[in-house]
């Protein structure tokens, strides 16, 4: 049997879908072209690995589909290089800010470092869409500093988990390093009625045709290798956070 998780199984997903009829479009772009049809938002958290974020950029751009690319300030995400790469590709870049969990719940030196390194990040791309990192090991949720600040005073004009509306979307996402991952996932998770227990890739592919319209998928590339080392180490180390996030919610 294939192995899932691997860069081959991902451009199989992305195929299958374009096939079925689906665009793919930035964040930005759906929020500001409100497209309509079926289209996928490919969303990119790269909380690690840089450089295989640059081979799913590569296979994306291959393939014609732009994509979003949320990089986290901290030196194992932050790679100029690779975000210098994926921008001149086309894709979007936006900030996977975790700026109050870094700052230990102290509100306002978390906004002094947002706009810090907003800044830093709009010198590849001009950012105007952020998403939270999860940073699970925290007890403070990075949404939280917006509910005393406000993102679009930056010239941000969206956050995933606030601006779309999860009635019409369906969310899928790997986190786990699996598509079903809710009981391992602390905060990457929404409300919608649009529910599957898609385990491995293969059963997102066979299953298209009862998506709905308007999809968001979540990819964290650091999970997802070819060679078979890093492959089993991913799956190792996964499987050892996975248990820990488990703990952590009970």
């Amino acid at each position: 049997m294939a192995r899932d998780f691997t860069l081959i199984s991902y451009e199989h997903l992305l195929v299958a879908l374009q096939q079925k009829g689906y665009r793919f479009v930035t964040f930005e772009e759906f929020l500001t072209t409100s497209p309509e049809g079926k289209i996928v938002i490919m969303r990119h958290d790269v909380d690690d690995k840089p450089l295989n974020s640059q081979h799913t950029a590569e296979i994306e751009h291959k393939l014609g589909i732009r994509g979003v690319y949320y990089f986290r300030i901290v030196r194992q995400s932050n790679d100029p290089a690779v975000i210098r790469a994926i921008a001149e590709m086309g894709h979007e870049i936006g900030y996977h800010y975790e700026d109050l969990a870094l700052a230990r719940g102290d509100f306002k030196k978390a906004m002094e470092n947002f706009e810090k390194n907003l800044k830093y990040f709009r010198e590849f791309y001009p950012v105007r869409t952020i998403c939270m990192h999860g940073s699970p090991t925290s007890k403070w949720d990075n949404r939280k500093v917006w509910e005393k600040y406000k993102y679009k005073d930056f010239d941000i004009i969206g956050e995933p988990y606030l601006d779309l509306n999860f009635n019409s979307f369906c969310y899928l996402t790997d986190t786990g390093r699996k598509w079903n991952g809710d009981q391992v996932s602390i905060r990457d998770k929404v409300h919608s009625p649009h529910q599957f227990n898609f385990r491995k890739t293969k059963d997102i592919i066979k299953n298209i045709d009862a998506l709905p319209e308007q999809v968001m998928i979540t990819v964290h590339p650091q999970r997802w290798n070819d060679p078979m080392v890093p492959w089993v180490t991913e799956l190792v180390y996964q499987n050892a956070k996975n248990l820990v996030k488990w703990l952590i919610i009970r």
